[in-house]
């Protein structure tokens, strides 16, 4: 039993050194259990062992008596498994639990609430009723960390003991005074109150597919957080009264995630949830960073949900959601057919049809401007492979070979890509030290890279699809290290020819990047910074410039400290663009730039970019999709999302400047780019250039001396959550 800190000195020292030794033989070595995104990872080992930082809830049993009364039983612990003290007495930080409890009526697939309140709208003057946490209900303690929690709420007389039910809690634990913040943590338990097994449930996403975006999703405060939980108060007995809206699970989701692609906001409308004092959360602006008709994003198959092919069962209120601008009791761009109920929305939407763009789910949700040639079968693809260089030394003109072929293995003729949108192209770059300042010779404009147009300049195919190219720049006389050739390729598709349906698009090749040495050096590959694979966890299939380039190491070739987009400024649509210095597209730079997104505004600051055709790209507009650990989108502090090996950590980053001419400072040091990218600020860039100083010719940045890893304000250290 843990004697309470609070009742004097000498009880006290003996009850500190209780807790000290009793996490010292459960936690050991307590920083492992945290990664470096936790502020927990970085405190001393007295504040670890005393305080124990993290929190796990478990809902460990509940019922519904008779009388309608339900109970939970709760245990609440640290990561390793120690008892918490609820009321931060016996244990450092109080831990606020609040819980649900809801049930599957017999023959329905969603929860209904027992715990609800009255909403009423300040805005409306009127009023819903929404599912909510139970209050006023009572505590007991059973035993160290271990409590029953007694409803308020009563299940009436009539409660059905046979169906599915369940007890959800959410928690928090504060540790602000250890300056280690707000542990959360939630956790649902289903029953049946007569004692027989769970059979029906409500497991239709699960929560690691939501985190492959959102890092921890976590709303309202930061303390609700899994599909599971949701799912319990955000079903159709929740409407807003403030907008009208439902915030049943699905619509709200369907609706979020489809945000700007929304008939209804295309119409000139707004898609809004109003909240706690009056909050507004406009969805409206929400571009997701994937195709939404990708549903197998969200309902991934992978991930071990009961219901994971629910999307296949098609419903007016899930289908309605997207499709906001069908009216299903008219028919009103349904094909002129009503539909006054579920029972018929299968007879026509079945799983899969036969061809692309019919009337099945996975047909009608193919966006023909999205086309992934590598996954979907109707497409024939484009592949170039066994690329190889030679005669590729300082001075020489590289001679690359390769084959183009479809996905059959059928040869592509060179012909067929002469015309846009076919194309294909190689691109020379290097040292991979570091892409952007080679001069590839006075007549190529772009920067520190050179890019040939093989089907227009001279490259050769036979009719098995072996083919040739000789570069017309040479790698400059007198080059060092190891130089890279990028293949990109594009061809035109009709999906459909020849019917009503038919759909004219492109697509691209899978571009394929070669190193090669210039000088006999052992061949260096460019370092690697961030994975595809992460880039894809939210993107699906990252596809860019008119499906040209899809593999990072082909956007770095061009995307490189030298280049801007002053080659599109003249052209812009936009008269301020045309009227604006060019801006720096380094990939870094670029990036960091895009994902902060709508925050540079509270910056000071915006990232404009003026793309081909003189397209104005406005960035400053971005929702980043990472939740904070209190609840907001637009969180990027967890750089793991997007770095591998621990590259946000390595300083510096790099050794050529950026060009910027947008940019106070220009060009800017190369790990002050890529910080303020983020951090874009000018107190923060005042402060990178006041730690920069020229030094034997070189602009040296003094950035090691304090965010080293070692370092007390390291960039793991002050990113952390």
């Amino acid at each position: 039993m843990l004697i309470p800190l609070s009742i004097g000195r000498i009880i006290k020292i003996s009850a500190i050194v209780t807790v000290l030794a009793i996490s010292v033989i459960a936690a050991g070595s307590s920083a492992r259990i945290f990664s470096p995104q936790d502020k927990a990872f970085y405190a001393d080992a007295n504040t670890l062992n005393f305080v124990r930082p993290g929190l796990v809830l478990k809902v460990t049993s509940a019922s519904v008596a008779a009388d309608g009364t339900i109970k939970a039983n709760i245990r609440i612990t640290d990561p390793k498994g120690v008892p918490l003290d609820r009321d931060g007495i016996v244990t450092p930080g109080p831990v606020s639990i609040s819980c649900v409890a809801a049930y599957i009526p017999k023959g329905q697939t969603q929860y209904t609430s027992y715990t609800t309140r009255i909403q009423s709208s300040t805005i409306t003057n009127t009023s819903a009723t929404q599912a909510g946490t139970d209050s006023g209900g009572t505590w007991a303690k059973t035993a160290d960390g271990e409590y029953t929690y007694t409803f308020k709420t009563k299940a009436p007389a009539t409660f059905d003991k046979m169906v599915t039910h369940a007890v959800g809690c959410q928690s928090s634990r504060s540790l602000a005074e250890f300056d280690l913040g707000t542990n959360y943590a939630t956790d649902v338990l289903t029953f049946v109150p007569d004692g027989s097994p769970v059979v029906t449930t409500r497991d239709v996403i699960r929560t690691a597919s939501c985190n492959k975006c959102h890092d921890a999703l976590s709303f309202h405060g930061g303390s609700r957080r899994g599909v599971e939980y949701c799912v319990m108060c955000h079903q159709p007995q929740t409407i807003d009264p403030d907008t009208g809206n439902t915030v049943d699970f699905p619509v709200m989701v369907h609706k979020i995630h489809m945000g700007n692609q929304l008939p209804s906001v295309k119409a000139g409308g707004k898609y809004q949830i109003i909240g706690f004092n009056n909050g507004v959360s406009d969805w409206s602006t929400v571009a997701l960073p994937t195709d939404p008709g990708q549903c197998t994003v969200c309902h991934d198959q992978k991930n071990g949900a009961a219901q994971a092919q629910a999307y296949l069962k098609p419903n007016r209120a899930a289908c309605g959601a997207c499709h906001d601008n069908v009216n299903f009791a008219t028919g009103l761009n349904h094909v002129n057919l009503p539909q006054v109920s579920d029972n018929n929305c299968a007879t026509c939407h079945i799983p899969q049809g036969e061809l692309p763009l019919d009337a099945s789910i996975m047909g009608a949700h193919i966006n023909p401007a999205t086309l992934m040639p590598e996954t979907q079968d109707f497409v024939p693809g484009i592949i170039v492979d066994n690329v190889k260089v030679a005669n590729g030394t300082a001075g020489s003109k590289p001679t690359v070979t390769f084959t183009l072929k479809d996905k059959a293995g059928n040869p592509i003729p060179l012909a067929e890509l002469k015309t846009s949108p076919g194309r294909i192209a190689a691109v020379l770059a290097g040292p991979t030290t570091d892409y952007g300042y080679t001069n590839f010779g006075s007549d190529v404009t772009t920067g520190g890279y050179v890019s040939e147009d093989i089907a227009n300049g001279g490259g050769t195919c036979d009719t098995s699809g072996n083919c040739s190219y000789t570069f017309t720049h040479a790698v400059p006389a007198g080059a060092k290290g190891t130089f890279s050739i990028g293949m990109e390729a594009r061809r035109a598709f009709t999906i459909l020819p020849g019917t009503t349906k038919a759909a004219a698009t492109e697509y691209g090749a899978k571009n394929v990047v070669v190193n090669f040495s210039v000088d006999g050096s052992p061949v260096t590959p460019r370092r690697q910074v961030v994975a595809l694979a992460k880039c894809n966890q939210c993107h699906t299939y990252l596809s860019l410039h008119g499906t040209n380039r899809n593999q990072i190491e082909q956007c770095v070739l061009c995307h490189n400290p030298s280049e801007t987009d002053k080659a599109r400024r003249p052209s812009a649509t936009n008269a301020t663009d045309k009227a604006t210095p060019p801006q720096a597209v380094d990939f870094a730079y670029m990036i960091h730039r895009i994902h902060t997104g709508e925050n540079l505004n509270a910056l000071g600051a915006g990232y404009t970019v003026v793309g081909f055709g003189g397209s104005h790209n406005d960035f400053s507009e971005v929702r980043y999709p990472a939740f904070s650990p209190s609840g907001s989108p637009g969180d990027t502090r967890n750089c793991s999302m997007c770095h591998v090996n621990g590259s946000e950590t390595n300083l510096p980053v790099g050794k050529a400047a950026v060009t910027d001419p947008q940019s106070p400072v220009n060009p800017l040091p190369r790990t002050t780019a890529v910080c303020t990218g983020c951090h874009a600020d000018l107190p923060t860039l005042a402060h990178a250039v006041t730690n920069t100083a020229a030094i034997g010719g070189q602009s040296i940045e003094s950035c090691t001396a304090c965010h080293s890893n070692s370092a007390e304000f390291s960039v793991a250290r002050k990113h952390a959550q």
